[in-house]
C-alpha cells in the first residue's frame, strides 16, 4: 500500500492523524488496492470483447436516495384534493404547458434543456441506489449480477486516458448502506468497480473548511506527490505495467486538478453552490461542489460519474424538508446543466437525476409520503437529446402511469446509446464470458432520440 506522508503529524477534531492522510488502498473498491484492480482489469482487457476506446461520451448520474416525492417536484396535481395536492404550488417554466414546483425556480427558468418524464415505472420499493445505476432491481442483480452503466462502460470502451478511471463515484457512505452503493460491476468483475476517492482524501482535496493548517496540508500533499512522481520514477521502470499504471493513475495531475475546485471560477463556484458534506440523516450529503466536480471529471477523461445527493425518504414533515432541501437541488443541477452548455459539453454529457421510487399520492398522519414504487419522475439532459419536452403522464391523483409508461431500462438503453452502446445490437461478456444483451426487450426512449 503506498502511502504519501504530509510531514509532521497533526491531529483535527475528528481525531483523524494528517501524518498518512492519503493511502492508496482507500481509494480502491472492496478493500482491493488500485494496483489489484489494475490487474484484474489488464486480464480482462485479454479476453474477448475486452473494451477500446471511443469518442468520449460521459453520463453524470444524480441519484435523489430514498425516493423524492415526485408530485412535490415535476408532477404537482393542482386541483387534487387537498389531502393529495400538497401545500406547494406550480410555477410556470420558460417551456409553454409545463409547470413544476415553486421552490425550483432556477430549473422552472431552463425548461427547454431538459426534459421530465412523468411516467417512470419499474421499481420495486427497495430502498437501494441499483435500479437507477443499472436498471435492474435488486431481486433480479441478486439472481444475475447485472453490472452498472459504469461498469459497463469501463469494459466495453475502457479508459479515454490511461491515468483517469473510466467510472468515478462520489457517493459518500451513508447510514443506510444501500442508498450509497455507487453501481457495482456484477458479472463483469471487480476490474470495472468505480474508483472512490471517499472520505478524509475527499475532505482534503476540496477544501470544505479553507483553514491555515488544511492549506498547509493540502500543499504538502501536492508537493509530496510532486516529489513522489520525481524520486520514484527510477525506481519503476524495471516494474511490471500494471504497477506503473497504478502510480500514473494516484499521481495523475489530472485527477487532482479534477478533485480541485479551487481553480474554478468564483463566479461559477457560486453559481453551483457549495452545499455541504455532512450526511442528511442517514442518507447522503447534499454537496454541490460534488457537481461541479463531476463536471470536472468527465473533462479529465471520466466516462461516468454517479453521486448520490440527500436523503429524500419523507414519511414525516414532507413539504418543511422539501422546502429547505429542494432550493439546492435546484440550484446545483440548473447549474449543471448550464454548465455543460456553456462549455460546449451538453452534446455528450448526459445527466440524469432521479430515485428509487415515488412517494404515495395519499399525505399521511404526520404530513409525509410513504413509499410508492408504482410511478415517478425523473429529469434527464443534454447528451444530445430533445429536450423540452414532458414525456408520459400520471393520473390525476399522480398515482399510476397514465400515459406513455417508461421502464427504468428504457432511461437506461437511452443513456447507453448516447454513450455510443447500443444495447439492441450490443453484447456484454456474461458469466463464463457468454455473450449477454444488457436490456432484454428494452430500447432507448424514441421521444428522446
Amino acid at each position: 500500500m503506498l502511502t504519501i506522508q504530509g510531514g509532521k503529524a497533526s491531529r483535527f477534531c475528528d481525531g483523524v492523524s494528517r501524518r498518512d492522510f492519503l493511502k492508496v488502498g482507500g481509494l480502491a473498491m472492496g478493500g482491493l488496492s488500485l494496483s489489484q484492480l489494475l490487474a484484474l482489469e489488464a486480464q480482462a482487457a485479454q479476453k474477448p470483447g475486452a473494451g477500446k476506446r471511443s469518442s468520449h461520451k460521459a453520463v453524470i448520474m444524480v441519484f435523489l436516495a430514498g425516493g423524492a416525492p415526485h408530485q412535490d417536484m415535476f408532477d404537482l396535481k393542482p386541483d387534487a384534493p387537498s389531502e393529495i395536492r400538497g401545500e406547494f404550488k406550480p410555477i410556470s417554466t420558460n417551456l409553454p404547458g409545463l409547470q413544476i414546483c415553486e421552490h425550483m425556480p432556477m430549473l422552472a427558468k431552463m425548461a427547454d434543456k431538459y426534459a421530465v418524464i412523468r411516467s417512470l415505472v419499474g421499481a420495486r420499493g427497495e430502498h437501494a441506489s441499483h435500479v437507477c445505476m443499472s436498471g435492474y432491481d435488486m431481486a433480479a442483480q441478486e439472481q444475475g449480477k447485472w453490472p452498472c452503466l459504469g461498469s459497463v462502460a469501463s469494459r466495453m470502451q475502457g479508459p479515454v486516458d490511461p491515468t483517469v478511471p473510466p467510472f468515478v463515484s462520489l457517493s459518500q457512505r451513508m447510514g443506510h448502506a444501500p442508498w450509497a452503493n455507487p453501481g457495482e460491476p456484477g458479472f463483469l468483475g471487480l476490474a470495472h468497480a468505480p474508483f472512490l476517492p471517499h472520505g478524509q482524501v475527499m475532505e482534503d482535496m476540496t477544501l470544505k473548511q479553507l483553514t491555515p493548517t488544511r492549506l498547509s496540508d493540502r500543499r504538502k500533499l501536492l508537493a509530496a506527490v510532486d516529489r513522489l512522481q520525481r524520486e520514484t520514477s527510477p525506481v519503476l521502470e524495471g516494474s511490471d505495467a500494471v504497477t506503473q499504471s497504478a502510480f500514473d493513475m494516484l499521481t495523475s495531475n489530472k485527477v487532482f486538478q479534477a478533485m480541485d475546485v479551487e481553480k474554478e471560477n468564483p463566479k461559477l463556484r457560486e453559481r453551483y453552490g457549495r452545499g455541504s458534506l455532512k450526511n442528511v440523516d442517514d442518507g447522503g450529503p447534499m454537496w454541490n461542489d460534488g457537481l461541479l466536480i463531476a463536471r470536472r471529471l468527465v473533462e479529465a477523461g471520466v466516462r461516468c460519474v454517479t453521486i448520490g445527493y440527500g436523503r429524500w425518504d419523507y414519511h414525516g414533515n414532507n413539504f418543511g424538508q422539501c422546502k429547505e432541501r429542494l432550493p439546492i437541488l435546484d440550484q446545483g443541477v440548473s447549474a449543471l446543466i448550464q454548465d455543460l452548455h456553456d462549455r460546449g459539453m451538453a452534446d455528450d454529457v448526459s445527466v440524469v437525476v432521479w430515485g428509487e421510487m415515488g412517494r404515495t399520492p395519499q399525505i399521511n398522519k404526520d404530513g409525509g409520503r410513504d413509499h410508492w414504487p408504482q410511478v415517478n419522475s425523473a429529469l434527464v439532459a443534454c447528451g444530445g437529446m430533445k429536450t423540452g419536452q414532458v414525456i408520459g403522464s400520471t393520473t390525476p391523483d399522480g398515482a399510476y402511469a397514465d400515459q406513455r409508461p417508461v421502464h427504468f431500462k428504457e432511461v437506461m438503453a437511452t443513456l447507453y446509446r448516447n454513450m455510443g452502446l447500443d444495447t439492441d445490437n450490443t453484447f456484454v461478456p456474461g458469466p463464463n464470458d457468454r455473450p449477454t444483451r444488457l436490456l432484454e426487450g428494452y430500447s432507448a426512449v424514441e421521444e428522446l432520440i
